[in-house]
């Protein structure tokens, strides 16, 4: 891979204001294709859910997906979109091995839904709204596989595999205005609007938006212009980026790529750039088409789409409580602060915390294990905490023990310690450690005991009325306990033998 120049970030924005634009493809969850009844569902051997329709074989006629419609056009309505009275498919004409039709059967000027906004919170609490051109409704491209490089990449592969499962599956390609005005914050600006619309899209229950398997991917176009000047700068376009990490990665790097050229005296080429998970960097892909290069034309085979006006409505009323809404009546439901909930979100916590609660817990337990011992391994394990090997139904068990006195807070982090270990449930490593508290009389009255013999100062002091002396007992019995007495009747029990009234 060849080195590339970069600007620090920093001189970069002392001298450009970054523009963005942000294309995010949504695959729907729907059962069939956009425009065949073949399945959609995943892993199935190559080229076995193809028909006429979807490999483009002459005389096969397509036919809407109606679920599809009715997707995107929730989807405009929760990102604040005007729903199209009347729209139709237009065909996108371009040559790759994937697309075996060689176009795309997409929307060109007549998108179903157009002229919205989504506003997303940045990791300080600041809200910045980012203005969206358009949402329409086109379909999948099959999957290509180059064989016998070193990348995985078309360039020195000996050859290549297609398989067109892929092809014709439901996408809704969701377009940005320009962004401006964010400055130095532009690659948390975009990291933030796609983690924002993947929580959107999954609460209409449209798409799992698993970025992982390509089910959301975001291209990131980026320009620089000197400050002080309105026209744009030349763009680059990031294809295919399918991590909210990447998206916040590429835009920094193209920024400072763009600067190192531009300051050197160079000129942008608007192409299209691959994204490398490895470095963080880009390589140059092809020189992007304009629009007209695509000799864009109504698709003949398809009727127009028209929503009746009641039918709109009726998906509006329906639309779930939206991540943001939801997020703002949980932070008051649980009483807490901005931040802190801030910081669930950061962690990505939030559904394992409500999944959890689901389980039996009650939120603060479910907020402790999850924002604590359970975030605290995934930081030192350097994994996303919902890569963690432990499930909300385990960590509301480990409440449950907590909350009926079975366990304290030691031994709770000793049984998820083996959970995660792979020791199996809650209850399994309980039993195989020998982990439960102690809260039998006979055999803490000894330990007690014990433990006064070998501290007789400090039990002089407490029978002098020093009550706060206890506590060093207290620790001394759980030292002879390691750690599994039950603190409370510990402290019962040394005052009872010491005479002394609590």
């Amino acid at each position: 891979m060849t080195v590339t120049e970069l600007l620090s970030y920093e001189d970069a924005l002392a001298s450009y204001d970054p523009v963005m634009g942000l294309e995010v493809h949504v695959e729907l969850g729907t059962r069939t294709k956009m425009f065949c009844g073949c399945s959609t569902e995943l892993g199935a051997d190559p080229n076995s859910q193809t028909c006429p329709t979807c490999l483009g074989l002459p005389g096969a006629l397509p036919v809407v997906n109606a679920v599809g419609v009715e997707s995107a056009i929730k989807i405009g309505l929760a990102l604040n979109c005007d729903i199209a009275q009347w729209c139709r498919f237009a065909r996108k004409n371009y040559f790759y091995p994937d697309m075996p039709k060689n176009f795309q059967t997409s929307q060109y000027d007549e998108p179903i839904a157009y002229n919205g906004y989504l506003d997303v919170q940045l990791e300080d609490g600041e809200v910045f709204r980012v203005q969206i051109e358009r949402a329409h409704m086109e379909e999948d491209t099959g999957k290509s596989l180059h064989v016998g490089g070193a990348t995985g990449r078309i360039h020195g592969a000996s050859h290549s595999l297609l398989d067109y499962n892929r092809a014709g599956i439901p996408l809704i390609e969701i377009v940005t205005k320009p962004i401006e005005g964010a400055g130095a914050r532009a690659p948390e600006v975009a990291k933030a609007y796609v983690a924002e619309l993947r929580e959107l899209i999954k609460a209409l229950g449209v798409s799992e938006a698993r970025m992982e398997q390509g089910q959301m991917r975001c291209d990131v176009n980026l320009s620089l212009r000197p400050h002080g000047r309105e026209k744009f700068g030349t763009r680059s376009e990031t294809k295919n980026v399918n991590s909210l990490r990447s998206v916040e990665r590429a835009a920094r790097f193209e920024i400072q790529r763009h600067a190192a050229v531009l300051s050197s005296g160079g000129t942008i080429l608007q192409e299209t750039r691959h994204f490398h998970e490895e470095d963080g960097s880009t390589t140059s892909g092809r020189i992007k088409e304009e629009a007209e290069d695509y000799r864009y034309f109504p698709e003949p085979d398809l009727v127009p789409v028209a929503p009746a006006r009641d039918w709109v409505e009726e998906l509006r009323a329906g639309l779930p409580e939206l991540p943001r809404l939801r997020r703002k009546r949980l932070q008051e439901s649980w009483g807490i602060a901005d931040h802190e909930m801030q910081s669930v979100l950061n962690a990505g916590a939030l559904d394992l915390i409500l999944a959890t609660i689901d389980e039996g817990a009650d939120a603060a337990a479910a907020r402790k294990w999850w924002m604590g011992e359970l975030a605290r391994h995934a930081n030192e394990s350097g994994t996303e905490l919902a890569e963690v090997p432990i499930t909300p139904a385990q960590v509301a068990r480990v409440a449950a023990l907590v909350s009926a006195g079975d366990l304290n807070d030691k031994l709770a982090r000793q049984v998820i310690e083996g959970v995660l270990a792979g020791e199996g449930d809650p209850d399994q490593v309980v039993d195989k450690r020998g982990l439960k508290v102690v809260s039998d009389d006979g055999a803490l009255g000894a330990a007690v005991d014990e433990a006064i013999a070998a501290n007789a100062a400090i039990a002089d002091k407490i029978r002098g009325g020093n009550l706060a002396a206890a506590g060093a007992l207290i620790g001394a019995v759980m030292k002879l306990t390691r750690g599994q007495a039950d603190a409370k009747r510990v402290r019962e029990l040394v005052l009872e033998k010491l005479g002394v009234q609590g």
